[in-house]
């Protein structure tokens, strides 16, 4: 019997679409993700003398996944490594490749930029070595991060406050944030005025507004009454074309963006759903900075067209790359079948592939013209000299690649049919102060632009970066905004007053570009990381005796220590910046930011029975009763008091110590279930009473409550099947997680047999059988999902 062609991918999606490409003699199988990585601990992770030579391990859990590669690599003919065609791509098949090579030495790599059928065999037919350069590029970029994520977090942990980190890419991005930040801070608003003529023409009403916005309301008040005295009439009429052009076709950074705009997707929202079009088929490669398309591609379009649209709507473009570093895939985010115009199977999926879609389309059709009209208006003295008022229209005469992407249109705003010298008769002149604005503050899509545009980042790290300083709780995010924490604040300002240089705009771009010469074979990986670890290394070592950062200047004069009465200084704490006395430790008076005075906790009362003071507090996830006073932080062996959330509807001033009692009564531990070992508790939380067992959350309703159900009860309400979602049903109990100490179970629906992870579905890999599908599976598929 003839051995197969072994087909090694990252992904069991992209594995299941790509079987369907490859006839009889391939294997198409699946490394789940990475299967090695540098060590969680810092200290042995990379070897800095031999050379910066990383030092990996197997991920966690990927023990079964690479047993079962060398298995088959072992019986195939030859290997090929699919994985994806960028850097982190090539690394991941030198991986697995130096993981198999001793069970197979016909080792090749091939690479695709969309997953079709002419694609796959094209690609087959051309395999070639592995690219060490790009591997080692992408490992460059892996060390360094994480040698200077390493030296600074250490030195920020010694000098502001433990538990905080920085990054080599996330810490310029903070850094963009807080200028923005600190030019707001120190905006100082003008005032200014509109001034609304509101003009009758016959039975028209038209708001004409001034063409000027004095600054003075004595000028704005003359212009009023100049204005309100004196007759009217249209002085002139001006009319242009304008045209629009569309815009190229998607790369990483303008989807990340437009789908920001116009679907207010995050960047990780995006390019998961990305990924997901991208595995199926649907779209090419989306780690992009190019805005080139293929010659199949634009025929496809071309003959499309004027099919839809007519012949008037096709305009051949040819779009150059601005990017300097256009390094990853070879094309634009487009489809792969343009006779598709919607597909997904989720409505992230289809809104996104919508958007690629009408993009690529509108890429190759003509200009939109519009029609723009300005009527200017004046009093008919000309002895009463005050600024022309206007008014302004623009509408749309040919729509050109509009008609594929409307979105972009806008609205269409129609001026009145209004001649030159024409009298019209102003009924009042409204005059509205105003101010000036700050520059606004960046969205996600903004910083993205902005991190393009400074040459910080590449296509495959925007989304993690943006995740990374909202995740460390250096950035909040309102609606689209992101706002500078506290924290961020202190962080920033230390980096930027002690490591300037190295999170400069200029440095960051060039050590970019350096990658991307590594990537192309003119810089060497030692020398690189050499030249910048040396001065670096230095540079920490530096800092070492510089002062811990306890104080971030003086209070405001107006708020004095409400104990001593002495000046207080401002400190960072846990939940942001607070007031501290300036004699601290000698007096802990205290007032939040705004001057509110911070007080010791006063109990409620003392507990019946064991006569320990009862406080009602207030935490991250609301109000909650706590028996015992907090112990000191520095004592790590004091025992944590029992605190108890209030039950839905309790407000924390209502709570009586007989309540408190009550409440401390939870979490009640009512045994251990006779099937798993794992604790069942009865609890109460932000969505009522409930029992839970190995993460199987179950509601309590009527007469059971948490406070006296029994164990037989609550195993009772454990045996009843779970109300699953609508059509869904549990095909497989696996048991409970090692790990999490959850119940893993397979469920079924109509869309196929799956995980969950919270809320979120991950597929079971096409062909899985069920009665061979172990936890050891299970966890895996959970780990790269």
């Amino acid at each position: 019997m003839e051995k197969n062609t072994l087909v090694i991918v990252e992904s069991p999606a992209k594995a299941k679409t790509i079987e369907k490409y490859l006839g009889a003699g391939y294997k198409v199988t699946s490394s789940i993700g990475h299967v090695r990585d540098l060590p969680k601990s810092n200290k042995d992770a990379v070897d800095i003398e031999g050379g910066f030579i990383p030092r990996y391990i197997v991920s966690p859990g990927k023990e079964k996944v690479i047993r079962e590669l060398k298995e088959l690599a072992a019986d195939a003919k030859e290997v090929l490594l699919a994985s994806d065609p960028d850097r982190e791509g090539e690394a991941i098949a030198w991986h697995v490749a130096e993981l198999i090579k001793e069970d197979n030495k016909k080792l090749k790599r091939i690479v695709f930029h969309e997953i079709t059928k002419d694609a796959v065999q094209e690609a087959i037919t051309h395999p070639r070595k592995i690219d060490e350069d790009l591997k080692e590029a992408q490992e460059a970029r892996r060390v360094l991060d994480r040698l200077v994520g390493y030296d600074l977090s250490g030195l920020i942990w010694k000098k502001v406050r433990y538990g905080l980190s920085a990054g080599r890419v996330q810490s310029p991005a903070l850094r963009i944030l807080m200028e923005r930040e600190r030019e707001i801070r120190a905006f100082i608003p003008d005032d200014y005025f509109v001034l609304t003529a509101h003009a009758k023409k016959d039975t028209m009403e038209i708001p004409f507004t001034c063409t000027e916005e004095p600054a003075e309301e004595k000028e704005a008040q003359r212009i009023k009454k100049v204005g309100e005295e004196h007759k009217w009439e249209v002085q002139k009429i001006k009319e242009s074309e304008a045209k629009r052009a569309p815009r190229p076709p998607f790369t990483t950074s303008t989807l990340q963006q437009t789908a920001s705009t116009r679907l207010g997707f995050s960047p990780s929202r995006t390019m998961q759903a990305a990924q997901k079009l991208y595995e199926a088929g649907h779209i090419t490669y989306m780690r992009t900075d190019s805005t080139n398309m293929s010659q199949v591609a634009l025929k496809q379009i071309h003959a499309l067209i004027p099919k839809e649209f007519g012949k008037e709507y096709l305009q051949k473009r040819t779009f150059k790359t601005k990017s300097k570093s256009a390094q990853e895939a070879h094309e634009a985010i487009r489809p792969t079948n343009f006779a598709k115009q919607s597909v997904g199977t989720t409505a992230d999926q289809k809104a996104l592939y919508e958007l690629i879609y009408a993009r690529a389309l509108a890429s190759q059709m003509a200009d939109a013209k519009t029609k723009r009209t300005k009527i200017l208006a004046n009093v008919t003295d000309t002895k009463a000299v005050i600024p022309d008022f206007s008014v302004n229209g623009a509408r749309v005469v040919f729509d050109g690649w509009l008609k594929a992407d409307p979105g972009a249109r806008g609205e269409d705003t129609e001026v009145p049919k209004l001649a030159e010298g024409d009298t019209i008769q102003v009924t009042k002149v409204a005059i509205e102060a105003k101010q000036t604005q700050p520059p606004n503050r960046y969205s996600e899509a903004g910083l993205i632009k902005e991190l393009e545009k400074r040459g910080i980042g590449r296509p495959s790290t925007y989304a993690s970066i943006i995740r990374t300083i909202i995740d460390r709780g250096y950035v909040e995010k309102e609606g689209r905004t992101m706002i500078p924490t506290d924290t961020g604040d202190v962080v920033s300002s230390f980096l930027e007053e002690h490591f300037a240089d190295y999170i400069d705009d200029d440095f960051t771009s060039d050590m970019e570009d350096q990658l991307d010469d590594i990537a192309e074979g003119k810089r060497k990986y030692k020398k690189v990381l050499t030249d910048f670890y040396k001065p670096f290394s230095k540079a920490v070592a530096g800092k070492e005796n510089i002062e811990k950062l306890t104080n971030l200047g003086p209070g405001p004069k107006e708020f004095k220590c409400p104990k001593c009465k002495k000046d207080m200084v401002i400190k960072l704490g846990r939940a942001g910046k607070f007031l501290s006395c300036g004699t601290f430790p000698e007096c802990d008076g205290a007032r939040m930011i705004d001057g509110t005075e911070l007080k010791d906790d006063e109990p409620i009362g003392n507990h019946p029975e064991t006569g320990e003071p009862i406080f009602v507090l207030t935490g991250r996830f609301g109000p909650y009763v706590q028996l015992g006073a907090t112990p000191d932080k520095k004592d790590k062996k004091a025992a944590k008091p029992r605190r108890a959330a209030l039950p839905a509807g309790m407000e924390a001033e209502d709570v009586t110590v007989a309540d408190a009692v009550k409440y401390l009564l939870l979490p009640r531990e009512l045994g251990e279930h006779p099937k798993t070992g794992e604790p069942v508790v009865a609890n109460t939380g932000r969505f009522g009473p409930y029992i839970v067992h190995a993460g199987d959350y179950r509601s309590l309703k009527g007469k059971d409550n948490p406070y006296d159900i029994t164990f037989k009860r609550a195993l009772n309400i454990l045996k009843e099947p779970k109300q699953g979602r609508k059509g869904e049903k549990i095909v497989k109990e696996l048991g409970v997680n090692p790990h999490t100490k959850k119940l893993v179970n397979v469920y079924e629906s109509k869309s196929g047999q799956y995980l969950r992870k919270g809320f979120k579905r991950i597929m079971l890999p096409e062909g899985t059988k069920l009665e061979k599908f172990e936890m050891q599976d299970a966890i895996n598929l959970l780990k790269i999902s």
